[in-house]
Formats: C-alpha cells, structure tokens, sequence
C-alpha cells in the first residue's frame, strides 16, 4: 500500500519569520494519519523548519541540490549541505529548473544520485510542454525524461524515488489535467518504471500529480487508481489551503 504524499513547492516564497508561522498554523491539522505531509522550502527558510517541525510528523524538503559535493560552484547547495541540515525530500527536475537553467536529463540524473548518497529522497520532477501535448508527444517526453533520471538506479533506489508529473502547461496557469488524463499518462509512467526494474518496484514508486491542484479538485485527483498524491505550488502557500489538501488526500 503505497502512502499518499502531500509536497507543497513554495519556490520562491516567504520569509524566516513567515515559514515559521506557517509551520505553526498547520501543527496538528496537516498531520493526518495515512498521509505524508512535506513542505519543499527556500534553502533560507530550511534551518528554522527544521527546528519548527520537532516533534511533528511534517517533513521538510529542499527545491534542489547541486550534483557535487563541493567546489567553485557559486550560488549553489549540495547534499552535503542539506544532510547536514536534515532535510527527507529534494525536487529535482523541475520544469522551472529546466527552462531556466537549462537542466538536462543528465544533470537531473546526477542530482538524483547526489540525493541518495546522502540519505535524501528524491522527488523527480517529468512533464511535456503544451506544444508536445497537442503533437501528442506527451507520453514520448515522459518515457525519455523518467528514464534518463532514472538511469543507474538500484531497483532498491527506484522504489523509493517520489515522481511528479507535472505537465508544463498546467503549471501556475489555473489549468489543470483532468484527473482521467493525469491517471492515464501516470499510469503510463508506472509501466515504464515496470519495465525498467519489475512489478515490485512499479507497485512501491510513488507517482504525484502536478499542476494546478487546489483543495477544489485534490480529492478527484487522489480517487484514481494510480495517482498517489500532489506537488502543489500556489495552493500551498496558505496554511489553511495546504491542511485542506492533505486531508484530501486521506
């Protein structure tokens, strides 16, 4: 039976003082037995979680992590770093990183490795834009960016790989992917992951859904058969919308 995982994205959102107060609004309410409940922070605001979520079942997640260890890479964050730090989850691959920063398949791959060498779970981030969806590429681009980041992988390490599909056009737009269409690409994707390490591993990877879930539509999203929970941007930011979501995904 596979957990159901709740991922709040604050990207490039809050303060210190407004993540803790965040924290402190949720306490109790998004700790629904059955549910994993993760906020994916500013690398600023990673200290203060940590010591907020004490004594919590809340988990606390970086938004990326650089493949090395060390060196001359200014403006970066390594495992190294974020181990010592405590964090469970890192995204890696998201579709921002990709478009902005020019993440390639590759790269994601090496930051994968770079998760898990340091205890940390990787929450891998797979989408098509819209001009790929309309070409009906959408499976195509799923089929090369899941595989290339799971590339190398153990079977014991694909299991415990959290992915996203996120499907580019529906991310921050108010559009969404019908729940049926989500569940059918992620169905998809599960098979892909099948094929690469067997039944087992397809049957224990967590597969979310992304891209414009709110609290008005998570619980259709989390009744499909395949979808195991949300990376959600916007509807996080709100400590009342983030309870909302982790309770419907119970």
């Amino acid at each position: 039976m596979r957990t159901p995982i709740i991922a709040g994205n604050w990207k490039m959102f809050k303060t210190v003082p407004e993540a803790k107060a965040f924290i402190e609004e949720i306490k109790g309410k998004a700790e629904v037995a059955g549910v994993e409940s993760v906020i994916c922070a500013p690398f600023t605001n990673l200290p203060a979680l940590m010591e907020a979520v004490k004594g919590t079942s809340i988990k606390i997640g970086a938004q990326n992590l650089h493949f090395e260890d060390d060196g001359a890479y200014t403006g970066e964050i390594s495992g190294v770093m974020l181990k010592d730090l405590g964090v469970h989850y890192v995204i890696i691959g998201h579709s921002e990183r990709r478009a902005y920063f020019a993440e390639s398949d590759e790269i994601v791959n090496k930051k994968v490795f770079a998760a898990f060498k340091h205890g940390i779970t990787p929450i891998v981030c797979v989408g098509e834009k819209l001009e790929e969806r309309e070409a009906d590429q959408t499976k195509a681009v799923c089929k090369v960016q899941t595989e290339g980041a799971l590339k190398g992988l153990t079977a014991e390490q694909a299991a415990q790989v959290v992915i996203a599909y996120e499907p580019i056009w529906a991310i921050g737009t108010g559009k969404s992917s019908t729940a049926q269409d989500a569940n059918e690409v992620i169905s998809y994707i599960r098979e892909l992951v099948k094929g690469l390490y067997g039944e087992n591993v397809a049957n224990a990877v967590r597969i979310q859904y992304g891209g414009s879930v709110k609290p008005e539509n998570v619980v259709e999203y989390m009744g499909q058969s395949d979808i195991d929970g949300a990376l959600v941007g916007g509807a996080s930011l709100q400590p009342t919308s983030y309870v909302q979501l982790v309770e419907g995904a119970k």
